[in-house]
């Protein structure tokens, strides 16, 4: 899910919006080259060729090869968790995360069959699969941080439970996980529903049965 949104491109002076859109043009060619012929047959040359730049470029966005294949986005965890200290103070937690993950996902229909692919090329690659849940596990950790900076900014423990410091590791870690699993959950009943709802629609109704402590259905 860190795969780069026009409306995330969108911001920023002109300098930064060609470097973002050079990231994501670089990150496209590669997980479609990969995709077609497989990680492993995938060179710098063909990636930078794919997206109409040098290898020289290549390297001023991505530290090796695999990076491309694995950090689609490497300035997603930076805007989330922006977003969700700034957040207004009058709102909970899960709230503020859910409005900075929405933002990231606006594009998200759009994108929908790039994810695919992307998920289809780290799980094809062990290495690389390991790769990503390791970047996956270092984002959530990321935004958990930012979660406690948020309650200790805020003093705000609502929703934190009996006991819970403001901060305190728990309630962060566990919330920034949950909202991870309330996406994957969003993208994978929408994939498989797509003509009754719109994303962002779904989205938006796995956080409210989470915001109301996910009670039971109707019989």
């Amino acid at each position: 899910m860190q795969l780069m949104s026009e409306k995330s491109a969108a911001g920023g002076g002109l300098r930064e919006r060609k470097k973002r859109a050079t990231r994501a043009a670089l990150a496209e060619a590669a997980v479609r080259l990969a995709a077609e012929h497989g990680a492993e047959k995938v060179t710098v040359e063909a990636i930078s060729a794919e997206a109409g730049v040098s290898v020289r470029t290549f390297f001023n966005y991505f530290d090796s090869r695999d990076d491309a294949f694995v950090v689609i986005d490497a300035d997603a965890g930076a805007r989330m968790r922006r977003a969700v200290l700034e957040a207004p103070a009058e709102l909970s937690p899960l709230a503020a995360l859910r409005e900075a993950m929405a933002a990231e996902l606006a594009e998200a229909e759009q994108q929908h069959e790039l994810w695919r692919l992307h998920a289809e090329v780290l799980h094809a690659s062990p290495h690389l699969l390991a790769r990503g849940v390791g970047a996956h596990m270092a984002a959530e950790a990321d935004l958990a941080d930012a979660i406690a900076e948020r309650l200790r900014g805020t003093g705000d423990t609502s929703g934190a439970g009996p006991g819970a410091a403001a901060g305190s590791g728990l309630y962060p870690r566990l919330l920034a996980a949950v909202a991870g699993a309330a996406v994957r959950t969003s993208v994978d009943h929408w994939s498989a529903h797509q003509e009754e709802a719109a994303f962002l629609d779904v989205f938006h109704e796995v956080f409210t049965l989470l915001a109301a402590g996910l009670p039971a259905p109707p019989a």
